[in-house]
């Protein structure tokens, strides 16, 4: 593998875990195309982008729970569905239309993007947070994500922020961990076969955990307003990402 395709792994995870962890992401979807085309192999592409994806988010996590803006009840409440239901999505996704599930993907992450942007961006926090949608969101999205191969940050933050009531920052690091705890269980799940390209996985990683400490840093410099404004934009983004693989 030439020195230039690690050096383009390194800068891709970076910037995506930069960006993704400024927002409560770790935008794995954007990511994957790349890792695909330098592996040659969608199924070593698969888990060495889960595994950049774990890795980055991690990083954002740990950086997010210093500043204090994880809520680890929600974690508890959240993580567990969200296992489950990718472990049974992955089980069951050779029963349903991959194009199907990218399209319903597509859609929901459209509206919610289009819907953070353009409604009136007054925080709307509850005091009492509600767990059910936690819950439910986590279970229904980890289930979506593992019949994919993604870990679909992308619908739980719409999930804790509209359905839960957190603010985008705890929101953010909120999500992290959760995804971090999927990207773990995925990487598992790839690494006893030969679904992960190790070079690439480390070139990655010296690029995902600078930028997923980084982003997760830069989440404090900007008001509610602009993250708020800046997450619908991606959400629009990683949807028509996904229609377009519907489309295909």
């Amino acid at each position: 593998m030439a020195a230039w395709e690690l050096a383009l792994a390194l800068a891709g995870s970076f910037v995506a875990a930069y960006v993704g962890s400024m927002l409560g992401l770790v935008l794995g979807t954007l990511r994957l195309p790349l890792i695909v085309a330098i592996a040659g192999s969608p199924l070593a592409a698969a888990g060495t982008n889960i595994a950049i994806s774990a890795a980055s988010a991690g990083a954002g996590a740990i950086r997010h729970a210093r500043e204090r803006r994880v809520d680890w009840r929600l974690v508890a409440w959240m993580a567990p569905p969200s296992v489950l239901g990718a472990v049974l999505g992955a089980l069951l996704a050779d029963d349903v239309s991959e194009r199907v599930l990218y399209a319903a993907i597509a859609a929901v992450l459209v509206w919610s993007g289009v819907d953070l942007a353009l409604r009136p961006v007054a925080p709307r926090v509850r005091e009492r947070l509600r767990l059910w949608p936690a819950v439910a969101g986590g279970f229904g999205i980890g289930a979506l994500g593992g019949a994919v191969g993604v870990i679909l940050g992308t619908l739980r933050m719409p999930t804790l922020i509209r359905g839960v009531g957190l603010d985008v920052k705890r929101a953010a690091g909120t999500n992290l961990v959760v995804g971090f705890l999927l990207g773990v269980a995925g990487f598992l799940t790839h690494s006893g076969g030969s679904g992960v390209d190790w070079p690439i996985l480390l070139a990655g990683l010296a690029g995902a955990i600078p930028g997923g400490w980084l982003g997760a840093k830069a989440t404090g410099r900007y008001n509610e307003n602009t993250l708020r404004l800046a997450l619908g934009a991606v959400l629009v983004l990683v949807g028509l990402v996904f229609a377009a693989q519907a489309a295909l």
